[in-house]
């Protein structure tokens, strides 16, 4: 494939960032392998950011002819305490509903689960064993703590102080991880960039090469309320790369938020009752989380127009693209519940394969696995 499709497919939307195009562009002219990981904690349901945005760029990668790995991280999560810090539950649920969930992700993204390998974080440790150890030291001896402590809110966690010695060991295995599996294009959303800079600066000194960084967009969680969303649209104003995704990891859409996210297999009913709920300010289009899921999910890939309802006079207005449909909202031609109801609509035709896996299909022993795992905690 041309160095410019390639560049294409790799920095398409949902992608906000590539450090950098330049030396992407310098690996694909040289030759090299391309070799891509992203690495997930292993805790509960998967929603729609963990679940289509990130496998949507899976895909993006997987036309461009790159090699696509998950990483299923379950030390780092044992070391988060995901799933009451059970390392063997972890593990299971892993290797169980997680993958499950995350391979019909990609087939809703619209690509192939077989193309993307599947990889448990313990599986790579025991594999390399002081291969591995050595290289936590090695970037661990290229790392100051001050600068661990300043990357630590992957873990979503602002308070350094109250860390356990084991969370401080988290940013230099994540960095360990990328060079301990040969990966020279390291994936993740906005919040994973500061551990990625250590990644990309100290991969030189001590790997003898810099690993491209490819950060993706994070969705909002459906509850803001107008002084958070407030506060992420001036950090977003001024640019600060670095301070926007620490202000929007902090609000992102999660799975312990339950009643702010929509997971991939959710019912019609639920999807629609929580984007009916949605904070979805009149004419604001910036960090609107129902025009977002519009733009990522609605609008991708989409051949055929949306339409959007008056519920009052029953007037149609058709979109043929979500730019379309954010001027349309900005002057305010749609109204906030009309809006929500057409994302409503077409994101449970979109989430149907995932629900019907989940509920009548092979994936319906891993769900009443992972909720017989969590009911007990």
């Amino acid at each position: 494939m041309h160095v410019q499709d390639i560049l294409r497919l790799t920095m398409r939307e949902p992608a906000e960032e590539l450090l950098t195009p330049e030396r992407l562009t310098e690996m694909v002219e040289q030759g090299v392998r391309l070799k891509h990981y992203i690495g997930f904690e292993v805790s509960g349901l998967v929603h729609l950011g963990t679940g289509l945005i990130s496998m949507q760029k899976v895909v993006d990668l997987q036309k461009a002819g790159i090699e696509t790995t998950v990483f299923l991280a379950d030390y780092h999560s044992w070391i988060n305490k995901k799933l009451g810090g059970d390392l063997s539950t972890i593990r299971r649920v892993a290797g169980g509903y997680f993958k499950e969930a995350l391979k019909v992700s990609i087939k809703i993204a619209g690509g192939d689960p077989e193309k993307t390998k599947f990889l448990m974080g313990s599986e790579v440790y025991e594999k390399l064993g002081l291969e591995y150890f050595t290289n936590v030291v090695k970037v661990s001896m290229d790392t100051t703590l001050s600068r661990v402590r300043r990357s630590i809110t992957i873990l979503g966690r602002r308070e350094a102080e109250s860390l356990s010695f084991a969370q401080l060991l988290y940013v230099p295995m994540q960095v360990a991880d990328i060079f301990s599996m040969g990966v020279n294009i390291a994936h993740g959303g906005m919040d994973q960039r500061k551990a990625h800079v250590i990644a990309i600066e100290v991969g030189e000194r001590a790997f003898s090469y810099k690993p491209v960084a490819l950060h993706h967009h994070l969705l909002p969680g459906l509850a803001l309320d107008q002084v958070t969303w407030e506060r992420l649209v001036e950090a977003k104003r001024r640019g600060d790369k670095d301070e926007f995704s620490d202000a929007i990891a902090d609000v992102k859409m999660s799975k312990s938020k339950p009643e702010t996210a929509i997971f991939i297999h959710d019912r019609e009913e639920d999807v629609r009752k929580k984007i009916l709920g949605a904070f979805c300010p009149a004419g604001e289009t910036e960090l609107n989380p129902v025009l977002e899921i519009a733009r990522y999910i609605i609008f991708r890939d989409r051949s055929e127009p949306l339409e959007v309802v008056n519920k009052k006079t029953g007037a149609r207005l058709i979109f043929s693209s979500y730019r379309e449909l954010e001027e349309s909202y900005k002057q305010r031609k749609v109204h906030p519940l009309d809006l929500k109801h057409a994302v409503a609509d077409e994101l449970a035709r979109i989430l149907e394969p995932a629900r019907r896996h989940f509920t009548e299909g092979p994936g319906r022993s891993y769900l009443e696995d992972l909720e017989s795992i969590t009911i007990t905690r």
